[in-house]
């Protein structure tokens, strides 16, 4: 990814009430939406987060829309400073926002310990009152053209589907995986990566974050995922095996393209048949589950 223009260096000094540019500290890893950049301004000293999208994507006009709406969520989402939806500064759309402690990390913490602090996390998120929600879009109508969804999953999903639909709409991350948290001394520590961020029933992100921590750990984590975030609720998920269903069917054909995510992030031990073929065992044991259920 480009470093940021010298015009995005002015930009971010003018919001910081800084006379001389910022400047850049690094590159923030984690993903390959955003090209994404800790920046440090001097006199004052402040420390901020550019996030620049590709030319003519409407992320950064609704991420900052999110990030508005969420307002820092206690601590646990970056504040909005600034956006620039229009790339009218230098080209690309953008957003600056403040910057949470910690680090993207999916090696540290033991499988099960990360499971049971995304769990908690997650279930914050989930808590939100309804009636701050109106802005956001419907996640579930976001999703696109079910027919799209690939997979021993998909025919299911067109048979059983509709339940999803008709469930409690929650304030939804729309990618809650492990790349998307940070962690400080041991602890979870903030949530980012709020472009996509939607109303839509809980089984939406607690789905999509169980297979990542299938593909990164295994099932016993997944698992260990849910108790966590059942237990700091207080809710159940209704259809649980059906949400698990609706992520695989949602990856089933691009899977692989996660790998340099997940390389980004130090597990280089991960090759694009591990992906594969651990997605195609969590379809089996969903698959059950799901049978088993009916």
């Amino acid at each position: 990814m480009t470093e940021p223009p010298p015009a995005a260096l002015a930009w971010a000094a003018e919001t910081a009430g800084s006379a001389a540019p910022a400047r850049v500290v690094r590159r923030l890893a984690g993903g390959t939406h955003a090209a994404t950049h800790l920046l440090r301004t001097g006199r004052p000293d402040v420390e901020m987060v550019l996030r620049r999208f590709p030319p003519g994507d409407r992320a950064a006009r609704y991420e900052a829309r999110v990030l508005a709406v969420l307002d820092g969520l206690d601590g646990w989402a970056p504040r909005l400073l600034d956006a620039d939806p229009d790339g009218r500064r230098f080209g690309e759309p953008a957003v600056l926002i403040s910057r949470l402690p910690g680090r993207a990390d999916i090696t540290g913490p033991s499988a099960e310990a990360a499971a049971t602090h995304l769990g908690r996390a997650l279930a914050r998120v989930h808590a939100v009152p309804a009636a701050r929600l109106g802005p956001l879009r419907d996640g579930l109508a976001a999703a696109g053209d079910p027919a799209r969804r690939t997979g021993p999953a998909a025919p299911v999903l067109a048979a059983h589907g509709h339940r999803l639909a008709a469930r409690e709409q929650v304030l939804t991350h729309y990618d809650y995986w492990s790349g998307n948290v940070l962690w400080h001394e041991g602890a979870l520590s903030g949530i980012v990566d709020w472009s996509g961020a939607s109303r839509a029933p809980r089984g939406f992100d607690v789905g999509w974050c169980r297979l990542d921590l299938v593909l990164l750990h295994g099932p016993s984590a997944a698992a260990a995922f849910l108790t966590a975030y059942e237990r700091a609720s207080g809710e159940t998920v209704p259809d649980m095996p059906l949400w698990d269903l609706f992520a695989l069917a949602n990856s089933h054909a691009s899977v692989e393209t996660w790998l340099p995510n997940y390389h980004d992030l130090a597990r280089t031990d991960l090759t694009s048949a591990d992906l594969r073929d651990r997605h195609t065992a969590w379809t089996h044991s969903c698959l059950a589950a799901h049978e088993a259920a009916s």
